[in-house]
């Protein structure tokens, strides 16, 4: 299967009604069948009420006819938090959310919900996270087994457990993120195994600064990738030179970081994208989701942008698929990459949040 709908994470518009965003969609980026909506944890939620959601069949069913009637569908609830925090209250606080999207998500017939992994202390007693990437010395060896032995690992087989329970064919969407204890193929080999409910969102902005290749992690993963991002990087070469990969400071200021997200295009060129699309032939994703995160680009000029180069990418992806070869060149007629910039986009200053 080759994911070939777009969609967008609403947390880029997080300013406006729910309508004003989907009516703007449809004008603007006409290419987004999709939405992805925040619903707890970290993740602000003002297009979801959850708890009124959850109380009545009723407002499911309005809230879901409203989107509908924008020619719009719901991919993904999003509940990205730390369920393994080592202040306990949030970590019940962002595993009740969870649950909560699980559970909503399931009564909405939507079978993708996207989740951070969460990031545990590093021994008893910690009260902030500890993030176990690696033993460069004394002090951080053992971190992540004692991690994996005491909280990963026990929380993660349950909550796979819950969410089965909830609907078998829901998956709940575990992006590879640093920071967390789920950030590239082999951590997330270890978590997937507690479950088949527990699948992978793919976001290759992080693999990029992670000197991770994208395509490869895609083939890797296979049928365990449920859901992918749409966002991009770029390197800031002198800042990169000075400083590598690793800022204390980042993100801002985002004009001084060694590399920032991007709208997708900007990083990684059609080429890349649309290898990309095919390397998820025979995944389990049917949409990229773009996220906004481009820190010098305003969302109503980056959205659309995003959606025009995806939307080559697929249809790319898709006439290779066909014809055999690389119909690249055929899709995009020179430099895509820059054409997908043009057409009707809207200006940065379009339509600003009422």
């Amino acid at each position: 299967m080759i994911a070939d709908r777009i969609g967008v994470v609403l947390e880029a518009f997080l300013d406006w009604p729910l309508d004003q965003v989907m009516a703007w969609l449809r004008e603007h980026a006409p290419e987004v069948t999709d939405l992805e909506i925040g619903a707890g944890g970290y993740a602000p939620h003002p297009h979801c009420d959850v708890a009124g959601l959850l109380a009545s069949d009723q407002a499911r069913s309005a809230w879901r006819d409203g989107i509908a009637r924008h020619g719009l569908r719901i991919d993904a609830l999003n509940a990205w938090g730390n369920p393994l925090h080592p202040d306990a209250e949030l970590a019940r606080q962002h595993d009740r959310a969870l649950r909560d999207a699980i559970r909503l998500a399931a009564l909405l017939g939507v079978s993708r919900v996207v989740a951070l992994a969460g990031c545990p202390g590093g021994a008893v007693g910690d009260r902030v996270p500890h993030f176990g990437a690696g033993a460069w010395l004394p002090y951080l060896e053992g971190v992540y087994q004692r991690q994996w032995e005491e909280q990963i690992a026990p929380y993660w087989s349950g909550l796979a457990d819950f969410a089965a329970a909830q609907s078998p064919e829901l998956r709940v969407c575990l992006e590879l993120h640093p920071g967390t204890c789920v950030f590239n193929v082999e951590t997330f080999g270890r978590v997937a195994a507690l479950g088949p409910s527990l699948a992978a969102n793919l976001d290759p902005s992080h693999f990029f600064w992670m000197g991770m290749d994208g395509h490869k992690v895609a083939a890797a993963l296979g049928d365990r990738v449920g859901h992918v991002h749409g966002k991009d990087t770029v390197f800031h070469a002198e800042q990169l030179a000075l400083n590598g990969v690793l800022d204390r400071r980042w993100p801002e200021p985002a004009a001084e970081m060694p590399w920032t997200f991007a709208v997708p295009g900007r990083g990684h060129d059609l080429r890349w994208w649309a290898e990309l699309v095919r390397a998820l032939d025979g995944s389990a994703a049917q949409v990229i989701s773009i996220e906004h995160e481009d820190p010098f680009v305003p969302a109503v000029t980056g959205v659309p942008e995003a959606a025009r180069l995806l939307r080559a990418a697929i249809e790319d992806a898709a006439t290779e698929a066909v014809r055999g070869g690389d119909a690249t060149e055929a899709v995009r007629g020179g430099d895509a990459t820059e054409a997908v910039r043009g057409g009707d986009a809207a200006t940065d200053d379009a339509l600003e949040p009422a």
